[in-house]
């Protein structure tokens, strides 16, 4: 099972679990493709657009979770 952490990088997450790209957008990161999510942490975008990491990570393994068991 893949699983996110906080050390994360979001290109990472784009490559292993794409379909998660509209829950980053929900929550202002619309930049996925750009030169920031080479390098940037999921902990790091959540501290800059505001989102508690924690909570937000929650819900991003647990929507991986459903994804993989289908």
């Amino acid at each position: 099972m893949y699983e996110v952490t906080k050390d994360t990088i979001i290109s990472e997450v784009m490559l292993n679990a794409p379909d998660t790209a509209p829950m980053f957008q929900a929550i202002g990161m619309h930049c996925l493709g750009c030169a920031m999510a080479t390098g940037e942490s999921v902990a790091e975008a959540c501290a800059v657009h505001g989102v508690d990491a924690d909570a937000f990570l929650s819900e991003l393994n647990a929507f991986i979770a459903t994804q993989e068991a289908k």
